[in-house]
């Protein structure tokens, strides 16, 4: 298995991957990230590409292994990142430094997808595979994957587990639970009036924001694992005038489904505090909660096995306060493994990077939970 893959080699076609800037939000450098993937992909494999939804990019899957009625191996990646285009001409340029590998987007995700697609393909290729294999290129999983939901639960529907691709946590351990992610826009209507002239006739919408907010943020509950948090706000038109809009946005973490639901009714239901103010709330869970159950621990603890088999040692962190796609397919039961995805650090930042030591192993890996399981 070594001899199939080098890990020089596939450091340079990872930087590749990275070159090509696909924010989530620019849909041309997200279907430019799939037409690299499709052009270099082996011409064995079957490809589908269906064209995107609401603005954002493709969905590229390939297909592969035995044609059976066998319940299929399904892995996710997403292509898109969180860095807007321009990044990498200017805060975070490809460079190596000893065994850190940088660039945007390497780490959350390209890394993990590139070696687990290196993996598919290998398997695919040596025809070891026990059963059907898809693997799924998504283009919105960084924005909660409103347009590509329904595609993973109905692929996840018709598979025997689901291998996620996000990167590895803490030094290589994998993701056996996530919390759930809630999302709320909340939009406040107050009554505009001159700062000077007419100030008592004025109902600030930032006023009654600061109040709301305040609110919010005091349903953080760490010892049940929630968590509120409003990331982003706005309002007002000029400093001498009483504002008529402002808006916020919240962010909710749950551990479970009953919290999701009742702290998304109290959210859902906030009231403003003058009643000359509108207060309008829109949104909901995004993404449900990945609980470590049976079905996950049992598929973890195979994974355990395969990898001591390999030589290397498995361990998986405490739930997870990130979402990802496989949130989706965990809260329909089917066995989910997550963070298989290349080792390293600073998803999200200026200072991302991915290690090349990790390469061959995670793709190792891969390959022997694509055959094996």
């Amino acid at each position: 298995m070594s001899e199939s893959y080098d890990a020089e080699q596939m450091a340079q076609a990872i930087c590749e991957w990275v070159g090509i800037e696909s924010h989530t939000a620019d849909r041309g450098g997200v279907n430019a990230m799939l037409d690299h993937i499709a052009a270099t992909a082996h011409p064995s494999l079957q490809q589908e590409r269906l064209a995107g939804q609401d603005g954002l990019g493709d969905v590229l899957i390939f297909r592969a292994g035995p044609q059976s009625n066998e319940k299929q191996i399904l892995v996710l990646s997403h292509v898109d990142t969180v860095h807007p285009t321009g990044t990498l001409a200017h805060d975070l340029p490809i460079r190596r430094e000893g065994d850190k590998l940088y660039g945007p987007g390497i780490y959350d995700m390209k890394g993990g997808a590139y070696l687990a697609f290196r993996a598919f393909t290998q398997v695919a290729l040596a025809n070891t595979a026990k059963r059907p294999m898809c693997f799924i290129f998504t283009p919105d999983e960084e924005i909660g994957s409103p347009t590509t939901r329904a595609l993973i639960e109905a692929e996840g529907l018709k598979s025997v587990a689901v291998l996620v691709t996000e990167p590895a946590r803490d030094g290589g351990k994998v993701v056996t639970a996530r919390k759930g992610v809630g999302r709320f826009d909340v939009e406040i209507e107050g009554r505009p009036a001159h700062s000077g002239t007419s100030h008592p006739k004025g109902r600030s919408a930032i006023r009654e924001a600061a109040k709301q907010i305040v609110a919010v943020e005091a349903m953080t509950d760490y010892a049940r694992g929630v968590t509120t948090s409003v990331g982003m706000m706005e309002g007002g038109t000029a400093a001498n005038t009483i504002p008529q809009f402002a808006r916020f946005c919240i962010d909710l973490r749950v551990t479970n489904a009953a919290d999701g639901e009742a702290i998304c009714s109290t959210i859902l239901g906030l009231k403003s505090f003058d009643p000359d103010v509108k207060v309008r709330v829109t949104g909901g869970m995004n993404r449900p909660p990945y609980e470590k159950n049976e079905a996950m621990t049992g598929l973890y603890e195979q994974a355990r096995a395969l990898a001591q088999d390999l030589g290397q040692e498995m361990h998986d962190v405490p739930m997870t306060g990130g979402g990802a796609d496989g949130n989706f397919t965990a809260a329909l039961g089917i066995p989910t493994l997550d963070g298989l995805g290349i080792d390293g650090d600073g998803a999200h930042t200026l200072h991302e990077h991915a290690l090349v030591s990790s390469i061959v192993p995670r793709a190792k890996l891969m390959q022997k939970l694509l055959e094996t399981l």
